[in-house]
């Protein structure tokens, strides 16, 4: 006789507690414990769909493409709320690679048409489903196309920066970079293009 052993993890009920921009659930999952025994545990989870983010960068004047917008949970948090970011944005159903090319145009004006993939990675994974697809590419600063600046029927106002490698580095070390996805590109690039 065929004992089926449980599964590693099992979900056991599944609440919907907001459906609106995000979607808020209480989740109770049961799982397998490092002891061999099993566990229940209750969390709430924000799903809002994945997303894709890229680093734009110059080798010829050795520079980074940046953007500043306002994020209220910084400012809630105790921020001044203006983040200097990497252009991201949700997939929407679209492949990554598109995914960010149109991202990158609405908020830089800089059209990406070889995106590099570089890795997947979840930003905050106790809470969030998100996983983000991170990307660079190679632009020539002075061939911007667009205005950028976001969408404004999406609430944007986008400021678009230029920023020498060298001092995006360094204001992650003063606090001024404190994205995480952005500190991640650019430690990637600090290994890409070594001063």
């Amino acid at each position: 006789m065929n004992v089926k052993a449980d599964p590693p993890i099992r979900v056991l009920g599944r609440e919907t507690l907001s459906k609106r921009f995000v979607n808020l659930e209480k989740v109770t999952i049961e799982h397998a414990t490092r002891s061999g025994g099993r566990i229940v545990v209750e969390r709430e989870i924000h799903d809002h769909g994945n997303a894709a983010a890229i680093l734009l960068h110059d080798p010829v004047r050795k520079a980074v493409v940046l953007v500043r917008q306002v994020r209220a949970p910084v400012f809630l948090n105790g921020g001044e709320g203006w983040m200097i970011e990497v252009p991201a944005g949700l997939l929407d159903g679209d492949h990554p690679a598109e995914a960010i090319a149109r991202e990158a145009m609405e908020e830089t004006g800089y059209r990406v048409e070889n995106a590099e993939y570089l890795f997947d990675a979840y930003m905050s994974p106790g809470t969030l489903t998100e996983r983000v697809s991170f990307f660079a590419a190679e632009i020539d600063l002075g061939k911007r196309v667009g205005a950028g600046g976001g969408l404004a029927e999406e609430g944007e106002d986008i400021e678009v920066l230029d920023l020498p490698l060298s001092k995006a580095f360094d204001m992650i070390a003063t606090g001024e970079i404190c994205d995480g996805k952005t500190i991640m590109l650019l430690q990637w690039a600090r290994l890409k293009y070594p001063a």
